[in-house]
């Protein structure tokens, strides 16, 4: 869905969509979206400032593998977003300055508007916890023999080298 400025500035846009799974690519393969994605709200030109502002919630769940053991695991997305953004060119006229802490939550656009599918993209990975893990606590795959340790235990014994010394070792 994309947001033309024209078009905002006739009339606010409300928007009220739903995204299949494969219609945005969410880090490659690794975090695969499970179900349809809902997302809505409104989009508006804001005249005095020559932004738009981007406002809405997004609601589905994801899933991927567990950075620690590999098993799948699910992870709820549900957030609301303000995002206020300005035209690249607005910005380029400027010379370089200090800004603000409000002006740092600034995006930028190019051409006549913005895709809704970039902005719901970026929000959905800033929701998402930056390692995937099953449980906090767990405990991997065994480095020797592969198997999950959370579900076997296995009687593999791990020695630690510490590769630091190892050129001592040739004389």
């Amino acid at each position: 869905m994309f947001f033309s400025v024209r078009e905002m500035e006739a009339r606010k846009l409300e928007f009220e969509t739903s995204f299949r799974p494969g219609e945005i690519e969410f880090v490659g393969k690794q975090l695969r979206q499970r179900g349809d994605l809902q997302v809505s709200g409104s989009a508006e030109w804001i005249e005095a400032t020559g932004e738009i502002r981007v406002r809405g919630r997004i609601k589905g769940q994801f899933e991927a593998d567990c950075d620690r053991c590999l098993e799948p695991v699910l992870f709820p997305a549900d957030t609301c977003f303000d995002l206020f953004y300005r035209p690249v060119d607005q910005e380029a006229s400027r010379s370089e300055r200090e800004i603000d802490s409000g002006e740092a939550e600034i995006g930028y656009y190019e051409g006549e508007g913005l895709e809704l599918e970039d902005i719901v993209r970026e929000q959905v990975l800033l929701t998402l916890p930056l390692q995937w893990v099953c449980m906090e606590d767990c405990k991997g795959i065994c480095p020797v023999c592969g198997q999950n340790r959370n579900t076997t235990c296995c009687n593999c014994k791990t020695v630690a080298v510490d590769d630091r010394w190892s050129a001592l070792r040739n004389f």
